[in-house]
């Protein structure tokens, strides 16, 4: 039998950690896409406080609402608070509305740096994040959680982290916003392909369940598509080769036989990948402004 985490180490599990990529690197690109003004760093500060903040939170609210729902009853992924029974599923729904606190004071921050009109973007992120496994019909459940991934850690995360340092929206930011997305999405397939035959067995029908293990492949494959095409229109064609380079290691697992508990590798090589080009690009622009 596993050994059960410490009480701290318990928490830092179930805030999954190698999702954080998917917050910070939109983050950063959207500050370094239009590099040429001075970086108002408080400003920055605040939008990489508010997007780990929501994926946390939004984290922690998956853990808490899959676990009462008794979806994580067979689980094959990284460890949850709610299904291990360690601690009581309350403390784990606190947890996530504390993380979703931070989120939106950082935010009511930044939109009276800013403009306003973040506070009701920054609302409907909240909303999305809890709803997404929660509430009575949550969307994750009837394979709309890549739009909301999209939206959310591609183009609000980019696209508003940029207008956040220069009050404006440049057409380049929105290509970039559809990559950091896009990475974020291959994030959320290496969990969906892994859970394949328990989602279809709780009946949650992401499109991976939907699909079945060999054609939900390709689906991995479409998000890496659209990151080299994101880039590739940013007018980043040596990076966009990068990009496809970085997630072949990837791409081959998606596409072994591989089922279940052997496909946990596929979230660590796609986070090190959204990580390591994400550092690529923020290179290219501080190198090229």
């Amino acid at each position: 039998m596993t050994e059960a985490p410490g009480a701290l180490r318990r928490w830092v599990l179930a805030a999954r950690p190698r999702t954080l990529p998917a917050a910070a690197v939109p983050v950063g690109v959207g500050v370094m896409v239009t590099r040429p003004l001075p970086i108002e760093w408080l400003n920055f500060l605040l939008c990489i406080v508010v997007a780990l903040a929501l994926q946390i939170g939004t984290n922690y609210a998956n853990d808490y609402s899959d676990g009462v729902r008794g979806t994580d009853e067979v689980r094959v992924g990284p460890f949850r608070l709610t299904a291990s029974r360690l601690v009581p599923a309350s403390w784990v729904k606190y947890a996530a509305w504390s993380w979703f606190l931070i989120a939106m004071a950082s935010g009511m921050w930044l939109a009276e740096r800013t403009s306003w009109w973040l506070v009701a973007v920054g609302l409907t992120a909240v909303l999305a994040g809890w709803f997404y496994t929660g509430g009575p019909k949550p969307y994750g459940y009837y394979g709309f959680g890549e739009l909301f991934v999209l939206i959310y850690f591609g183009f609000v995360a980019t696209v508003g982290s940029s207008y956040a340092q220069h009050r404006t929206i440049s057409s380049t930011s929105w290509w970039f916003g559809l990559a950091t997305g896009a990475m974020a999405c291959a994030l959320l397939e290496a969990n969906n392909l892994r859970d394949i035959t328990g989602d279809q067995a709780a009946r949650k029908r992401t499109l991976a369940a939907r699909l079945g293990r060999a054609r939900a492949s390709w689906l991995y494959a479409t998000c890496v598509g659209l990151t080299v095409v994101g880039i590739a229109a940013g007018r980043l064609i040596g990076v966009a080769l990068v990009a496809l380079v970085v997630y072949i290691p990837g791409l081959r697992v998606a596409f072994s036989p591989r089922q279940g508990r052997d496909l946990l590798v596929l979230l660590k090589l796609s986070a090190r990948a959204q990580l390591a080009l994400g550092v690529v690009l923020i290179a290219v622009f501080v190198t090229t402004c």
